[in-house]
């Protein structure tokens, strides 16, 4: 994914939309871990304090949740979400 620079929407949410679509679609299933913040970087070419963006959206949408010394995490998912 190329993050849209001269777009109106900002870099961070752009990557939330990708991580957001990558668990939906279940390229990153429930209990697993998502990327690193070095792979993210790598990936999307943005500095660390945008990926904590991106990645506090997700957490504050209930999709993943940290787990300490480990990674962020998909959580499972509600049968009635």
């Amino acid at each position: 994914m190329i993050i849209d620079r001269e777009g109106p929407k900002p870099p961070y949410r752009q990557i939330a939309d990708d991580l957001r679509r990558q668990i939906t679609d279940g390229s990153i299933p429930p209990g697993r871990r998502i990327p690193s913040m070095v792979q993210l970087e790598e990936r999307y070419g943005v500095a660390r304090d945008t990926l904590r963006k991106a990645t506090q959206v997700l957490k504050d949408e209930g999709l993943v949740e940290t787990v300490t010394g480990l990674g962020i995490f998909v959580r499972a998912q509600d049968a009635d979400s």
